[in-house]
């Protein structure tokens, strides 16, 4: 006979029971939501290469960031760290904290997202909408603090995606991002591609593809694009994990430290993008395809123009993929205001007169 509490074994089956039920809830928003679609970009047939967006937009909370946000909540929940009634916080630029508040109105929890100041307002708007609270910081350095502090008075949990993200997706497969491209790429002309280009937020994402190829021994390279400034490149380019940068303007990647959620060794490339020439490859996908897409996308873009116009000068046939990550709605104040572009001493012309180049020439600069 157990010497504990009869009690204490009736609220473990209650917290138990909570948890399934949490559980299933998540494990059927993933049920419901088909896979996202991938894109051809258009390029002349002549040059050999395709090109294709896997278009994350379309997600329930419109973003790349779902995928994570329903990874970190299983993680966490699964782990035991969050409990029925407890407050979920969470440091985020915006896109993951507005789908974590997803998650967290559908388990009947409160939320908290600490975030820059200079986060836009839209994003601000989404959160609120899905019930969030958005908590506003001065420093975007101060974000990682504030959340344990506001999860520690609450009682709560603190999801901190820039630690977990890259354990909590599971990356051999189970249908993960770079599976699911797999998948649909194998009626393609070039099923298995050159490269893959993403950009890096929390490292999550770059890490779950590159061990992915690796675990299903694919031929295909890793590129990462990194925002000016941000601490990811000079970290992998110098081998140094304490390298510092500055808070990013491209919202959802780059960072003013190297995350702990970053995998380095297995990023075959890097690339550092210009903030301008984010939002010029922005602006030109609009221009071509009649899609509005966020800058993280357009950061993806430069990088993944540059691997095609490489393949283009070499006289290789092949495929590259990259991310479609949000979509533009969320910018109409920043990144598509020709007012805020100036504000920020941004010259777009010159970015986009190469774009218009290598649209008509395959040749980068």
């Amino acid at each position: 006979m157990s010497d504990r509490p009869a009690h204490l074994d009736r609220c473990d089956d209650v917290g138990r029971a909570w948890l399934e039920r949490s559980v299933a809830l998540v494990e059927a928003d993933a049920r419901r939501s088909a896979d996202t679609h991938l894109l051809v970009y258009p390029l002349p047939p002549e040059w050999g290469v395709q090109l294709y967006l896997k278009d994350e937009s379309t997600h329930p909370t419109g973003s790349l960031k779902h995928r994570l946000a329903r990874s970190l909540f299983l993680h966490a929940l699964c782990s035991g760290w969050i409990r029925e009634g407890g407050t979920v916080v969470e440091a985020s630029s915006g896109s993951t904290a507005v789908s974590e508040a997803y998650f967290a109105r559908m388990l009947g929890l409160p939320f908290v997202a600490v975030m820059p100041a200079s986060t836009s307002p839209e994003k601000i708007a989404l959160i609120e909408f899905h019930g969030g609270r958005c908590h506003l910081v001065a420093d975007p350095g101060t974000v990682y603090d504030e959340a344990r502090r506001i999860a520690a008075e609450t009682g709560g949990h603190y999801l901190d995606q820039f630690t977990h993200a890259e354990r909590a997706t599971d990356w051999r497969g189970n249908n993960n991002i770079a599976e699911s491209v797999f998948e649909q790429l194998s009626a393609e002309q070039n099923p298995v591609p050159e490269w893959v280009v993403v950009g890096a937020g929390t490292g999550g994402t770059s890490a779950t593809i590159g061990r992915y190829l690796r675990y299903r021994r694919l031929p295909t390279r890793l590129a990462v694009v990194d925002p000016e400034g941000s601490a990811f490149f000079p970290g992998w380019r110098d081998g140094d994990p304490a390298a510092v940068g500055r808070p990013s303007r491209i919202e959802g990647i780059g960072r003013p430290r190297v995350e702990p959620s970053f995998v380095p060794t297995i990023v075959d490339r890097m690339f550092c993008v210009p903030d301008a020439a984010s939002l010029a490859a922005m602006r030109h996908l609009e221009k071509v395809t009649g899609r509005r897409a966020g800058g993280s996308t357009g950061t993806n873009l430069w990088g993944a123009f540059q691997l095609v116009a490489e393949l283009v000068a070499a006289g290789c046939s092949g495929s590259v993929v990259t991310l479609l990550c949000d979509g533009g709605e969320r910018y109409a104040r920043t990144y598509y205001s020709d007012d805020w572009v100036a504000a920020q001493g941004m010259d777009l012309a010159p970015h986009t007169e190469v774009l218009e180049h290598f649209a008509v020439t395959g040749r980068w600069p």
